[in-house]
């Protein structure tokens, strides 16, 4: 008889829970959630435009990785915010559920032999790397959340290539696996079956030998963790909206009260004194825009833009750690309207790539497409919500465009050149 002091031994683990049943409700919650997941952070990667210009494309070697990228459009102005919103506030609120499930496997793990065949030895693979990707993405993904960038090298980096192999695991553990996962479901409605009926492998079986007493059922643990779920969804979703929604979001940072109830009292990122911003470079003597393109270059003050015709338009801020605000109406100078300052047909206005007078951090320039340039909604704006922009919120021009990312709506607008990229 096996050591049943040893890990490796099913007599080992002695939990009640742990069974085909329990295993399966939480892998097919996961599978739904993680498929959405993966599709939602890759629409996200795609919003930045990578394949634009060097300075949007964070990962430069990802070759086939790139193959479904595409155009991202200005309509509906509201789509980032959604994606984003439906990608943070999801993978926060399956964490309790991955937890539970890599409880209910953890035996598996220790299993011995290794490999009993060429179909198990993939498995045993599989499974490591779905453990090793799950927990590294979600681990970087709440890190990034949370602003703490204490991992190495670019987020979006880690994310994208992590996001790949973990996926790639998954499926391959979904295929070998989802055969007697819906064989367990359907011994759950009928009540009925052994482990070996079930799909579950004899030789180190989830049920254990010698169960400890019980305190609680499966269906009661089930229920545990759905109102794990359900509080940290309640603790999140609210940094999508403003208003008293964002007052429960209090494990985000931009949850909580409102930062002031002043036009300019919306979330923010970062400072300009983070940046490095001072208010003497950003003062109407010092500052001008520099805009370059087919014709040559003009250099504009802030004054000069107020005397350009102005225009309006309500669009939201919405960031890739998940949180957003509600339209904010801004008005400034069309984007296509300044192309055609440097010799282009409005109508048909080139790309553009913005610099800021950020000198540190990421994003201190960012490419737009000739689509987002010529939206008559995409702004180089002057005023927010009736008042001049604040030093925080990209005083003393900042760029707002569509459905773009936050970190495309670059702060601080130095330099603006238009034309292919």
């Amino acid at each position: 008889m096996p050591d049943q002091r040893l890990p490796s031994s099913p007599g080992f683990w002695r939990s009640p829970l742990r069974g085909p049943w329990f295993t399966s409700v939480l892998g097919v919650v996961l599978l739904g959630g993680i498929t959405v997941l993966f599709v939602t952070g890759l629409v996200s990667y795609a919003a930045y435009n990578p394949n634009l210009s060097p300075v949007n494309d964070k990962t430069p070697d990802k070759g086939i990785l790139g193959f479904y990228l595409f155009s991202w459009p200005t309509d509906p102005h509201w789509l980032y915010r959604l994606n984003q919103g439906v990608h943070v506030t999801l993978g926060i609120t399956l964490i309790p559920v991955l937890l539970a499930k890599l409880w209910s496997v953890v035996p598996k793990l220790f299993a011995l032999p290794p490999a009993r065949s060429l179909a198990h030895a993939l498995e045993r693979i599989s499974l490591l790397l779905l453990v090793g990707g799950v927990l590294f993405e979600f681990v970087t993904g709440v890190l990034n959340i949370q602003l703490d960038y204490i991992f190495p090298g670019s987020f979006y980096t880690l994310h994208f290539y992590g996001a790949w192999v973990f996926f790639a695991a998954f499926v391959v553990h979904v295929v070998l696996r989802a055969p007697a996962a819906v064989r367990n479901l359907r011994r759950m409605r009928e009540g009925t079956g052994s482990q070996e009926e079930a799909g579950v492998e004899p030789e180190f079986p989830l049920v254990s030998p010698r169960p400890a007493e019980p305190t609680v059922s499966r269906r009661g643990a089930l229920w545990f963790v759905g109102g794990g779920s359900l509080l940290l969804f309640v603790t999140t979703v609210g940094q999508n909206f403003d208003g008293p929604w964002r007052r429960t979001a209090l494990l985000a940072p931009h949850g909580g009260a409102e930062p002031g109830s002043d036009p300019g009292g919306f979330q923010i990122n970062k400072t300009a004194a983070s940046r490095g911003i001072s208010a003497a470079e950003t003062s109407e003597e010092a500052w001008r825009l520099v805009v370059r393109g087919r014709t040559g270059t003009v250099r504009l003050s802030r004054a000069e833009l107020l005397a350009l015709p102005l225009h309006s338009a309500a669009l939201p801020i919405a960031c890739v750690e998940g949180w957003s605000t509600s339209d904010q109406w801004w008005r400034g100078v069309r984007l296509r309207d300044l192309a055609a300052l440097v010799g282009y047909d409005a109508d048909a206005a080139p790309d553009v790539l913005v610099e800021s007078l950020q000198r540190r951090g990421a994003f201190r320039s960012a490419a737009l497409r000739a689509n987002q340039v010529r939206d008559p909604r995409s702004l180089l704006a002057l005023d927010v919500n009736g008042e001049p922009l604040t030093p925080d919120h990209g005083y003393p021009a900042r760029i707002i465009v569509p459905a773009a990312p936050g970190v495309l709506n670059t702060k601080w607008v130095a330099r603006m050149t238009f034309g292919d990229l």
